[in-house]
């Protein structure tokens, strides 16, 4: 059972569906929504990142490098499909409620980062901030590739760009 101040939150996307709380019962849309993170009424994209961090923290910061890579594009790979799915499903576009996009850009970011606060919040703020501000080419994919791929596409090059930045930054120091 869903606590009662889920019940009732609708997420509207550009597609013009709907996703609600007591979708979250269908497996792919809790996988998509980040468990229900990506329905917070306040940044639900920051929110989805920030459960990215806890699962990296907890369960692959202590992974080799090329694991914790491989885990990001799989979940990429498998996200392209789940998204996909999602949106068809309930009729949305890329809307913010979708968050597993944000999830594997993040564990790419971090997938190069040791586990220590300073370089995961480094990590994860650049990440928002690439996302947000979507930078060359992230804004090129956002902007000319659709579907699942093309909502998961933008996250991973933003990821992808931080990983790159913060793997030159630790090999100088």
């Amino acid at each position: 059972m869903l606590p009662s101040s889920c019940r009732g939150a609708i997420v509207i996307s550009s597609g013009g569906g709907t996703l609600k709380a007591s979708d979250l019962r269908d497996p792919l849309a809790l996988l998509a929504t980040g468990f229900g993170t990506g329905l917070s009424p306040y940044a639900p994209g920051t929110a989805g990142s920030l459960l990215a961090v806890l699962i990296w923290w907890f369960a692959f910061a202590e992974l080799p490098l090329v694991a914790r890579a491989a885990i990001a594009l799989v979940a990429f790979g498998l996200g392209v499909l789940l998204v996909e799915r999602v949106v068809r499903r309930h009729d949305l576009g890329d809307a913010p409620a979708i968050v597993w996009d944000e999830i594997a850009g993040c564990w790419l970011a971090l997938a190069v980062v040791p586990k220590s606060w300073p370089w995961v919040v480094a990590a994860f703020v650049l990440f928002r901030l690439g996302d947000i501000a979507k930078p060359w080419p992230v804004s090129w994919a956002d902007r000319s590739v659709h579907g699942g791929l093309g909502i998961m596409l933008d996250d991973l090059i933003a990821g992808g760009l931080v990983a790159g930045g913060l793997a030159v930054v630790l090999r100088i120091l």
